[in-house]
């Protein structure tokens, strides 16, 4: 049996032990004869930047070879056994979350499926980080600072400059050739990360959600976590705790009726690896130098 976790505060909790093909079942919601629908949202698997430990943000890097592996070995898993189904898909402009949905549909068989990309979605701009190793931007500025740039709720990266290696390539990214240049980000923190998600979340998303579409969402982790904030009503404080891993499904489930969330915030994972890979994307890793 797999233990699934709920947030609360800000952390991650134990609630209860399930079996992958009976999540969620919300048994009080069907005391109460309430109609419910559940929201599944993924962060994309592992990217060749991950790998390297890299501020990656608005850089299209493709998923690596473990990547690709782990969502089919992960995420298509985890969603087949617990017998999700799904009638609309949605992923960011970004390529590695393109390619970790495409993935996923094809080992679900359900390459038909409507699909949505959208910038709206895209990770946050790390500003001048961009393409800058983790530990060596720990090791230069302090490990305080960097995971205060990573995790806080309001504390903006520096912006990205002209000389960064990436500027250009982000800037004239085919995918992004719809954003209005106002509204093309140099950097972003979380809080300015969410006045652009959940809007979107909350007008074109959810609406669907609340109206019987089982929907799933392939983003990034600043993503997941904004989204997570947003629904559990995490403190600005709290929220610096929360790490969303790689791959891991995180299921959330609605009273149609009313909006509101119905039991606890679940991971599709073994206690074991879901804290493992917790740890992992706490981590500030190592340089690759």
């Amino acid at each position: 049996m797999s233990k699934s976790f709920g947030i609360k505060s800000g952390i991650l909790h134990t609630y209860k032990t399930i079996g992958f093909k009976s999540v969620c079942p919300a048994a009080k919601a069907k005391q109460l004869n309430m109609k419910t629908n559940q929201l599944v949202i993924i962060r994309h698997g592992e990217s060749e930047w991950n790998k390297l430990n890299l501020f990656c943000g608005w850089h299209d890097a493709d998923l690596s070879e473990q990547g690709a592996k782990d969502a089919i070995n992960t995420s298509a898993v985890a969603l087949r056994e617990s017998n999700l189904k799904f009638d609309t898909a949605y992923s960011s402009a970004l390529i590695r979350a393109r390619q970790s949905l495409s993935i996923i549909l094809k080992e679900l068989n359900l390459c038909d499926l409507e699909v949505v990309s959208d910038w709206h979605l895209n990770e946050r701009h790390y500003g001048n980080l961009t393409g800058y190793n983790k530990r060596d931007m720990a090791d230069k500025y302090g490990e305080e600072q960097v995971q205060s740039w990573r995790r806080k709720y309001d504390v903006l990266p520096p912006p990205i400059t002209a000389d960064n290696p990436y500027y250009h390539s982000i800037r004239n990214n085919p995918s992004f050739k719809d954003i209005p240049p106002t509204e093309f980000p140099d950097t972003e923190s979380l809080k300015v990360l969410m006045q652009r998600v959940i809007p979107y979340f909350e007008n074109v998303i959810f609406k669907q959600v609340l109206g019987g579409r089982r929907v799933l969402i392939i983003a990034h982790g600043t993503v997941a976590r904004a989204l997570i904030k947003h629904i559990d009503k995490v403190s600005d404080e709290n929220i610096s705790t929360v790490n969303v891993p790689n791959s891991i499904p995180c299921v959330f489930e609605f009273n149609m009726e009313t909006g509101e969330k119905v039991g606890k915030t679940t991971f599709l994972a073994d206690e074991n690896f879901l804290n493992e890979q917790i740890q992992k994307t706490a981590s500030i890793g190592e340089s690759n130098k």
